[in-house]
């Protein structure tokens, strides 16, 4: 259906986010995990610069999280009977979620993992 307005494609987008925050477990995941990134972030001290980066990644990591949704639904939709290129679709764009994953951790890694040896080692 072709929008009629951006405040109706507004509110499709926030449906979208909505169903991604409701019926997605991984989304869950990855909220507990930004929270606990923020509570870090807090008493760790971390800089303005990386307070964005770190917002970025989060952001980053939900938004695929909507576009796996998105291709599963879409694939289910188009192919409701076992298909190899289904298959395939579905493992890719799970894979892209791992890809990105991989990417928050070295992100992570990066901004706490010096404060954190640094508290450990005196």
């Amino acid at each position: 259906m072709k929008s009629t307005s951006r405040w109706h494609s507004f509110t499709c987008a926030v449906h979208g986010m909505v169903y991604t925050l409701r019926t997605q477990r991984n989304a869950w995941i990855e909220l507990a995990a930004a929270a606990v990134v923020c509570v870090a972030g807090i008493w760790l001290a971390i800089e303005p610069v990386e307070w964005a980066i770190l917002g970025l990644t989060v952001c980053t990591i939900l938004a695929l999280e909507a576009v796996n949704s998105a291709i599963e639904a879409v694939v289910d939709l188009v192919s409701p009977d076992y298909h190899e290129l289904a298959r395939t679709a579905k493992d890719a764009a799970a894979g892209a979620m791992v890809f990105a994953v991989i990417g928050s951790l070295l992100v992570a890694v990066a901004i706490f993992g010096p404060r954190l040896w640094a508290l450990v080692m005196g």
